[in-house]
């Protein structure tokens, strides 16, 4: 199963678009707390739209406990400070695959960087820049994973509303 992992996210819009794309997606949701907002606020709703109630949602008390449980797991952390590129990594298509992404102010501690060394990857940007939005990110991992597997059970065309396809 696709995982989505936020350690400790800050900004409540963001992680309302997570939640769409992985409702959007079938992929699970952890929160990893302290979480700088409430998960009722109005502005994570809003963003996750009616989404909510599609979306598979595990929280955990802190980084510790999640990575005592999942340190040994399909685990790839997304971080600036990545030496390997996000698409030229081979993702398990059997058993599960987590997604680790950090707080929009200062990612994901360097002691667990290093410690998984192997499974950091970076989404490459020009120049100075810092980092892109972490609903982007999300998305654009999300995404790379289900390419990989070729997108099985997905719909892949789409219908018109009011025209037709067809000539």
């Amino acid at each position: 199963m696709l995982n989505v992992c936020l350690f400790e996210p800050e900004i409540p819009q963001n992680t309302g678009n997570i939640a769409r794309t992985c409702a959007a997606t079938g992929a699970r949701l952890h929160l990893v707390h302290p979480l700088g907002f409430d998960i009722s606020e109005k502005a994570v709703r809003h963003a996750g739209l009616d989404y909510w109630k599609d979306v598979d949602i595990t929280e955990w008390d802190n980084v510790g406990t999640f990575m005592e449980k999942h340190g040994g797991d399909g685990l790839f952390f997304f971080s600036t400070k990545g030496q390997k590129v996000y698409s030229d990594v081979e993702y398990p298509k059997d058993g599960d695959v987590y997604l680790v992404f950090g707080r929009e102010s200062r990612g994901i501690d360097e002691e667990i960087l290093v410690g998984h060394r192997d499974s950091v990857v970076r989404i490459p940007m020009l120049g100075d820049t810092r980092s892109l939005n972490l609903s982007n990110s999300v998305a654009i991992a999300v995404y790379e994973v289900l390419r990989q597997s070729g997108f099985e059970g997905f719909r892949l065309g789409g219908q018109l509303h009011r025209l037709s396809w067809e000539e």
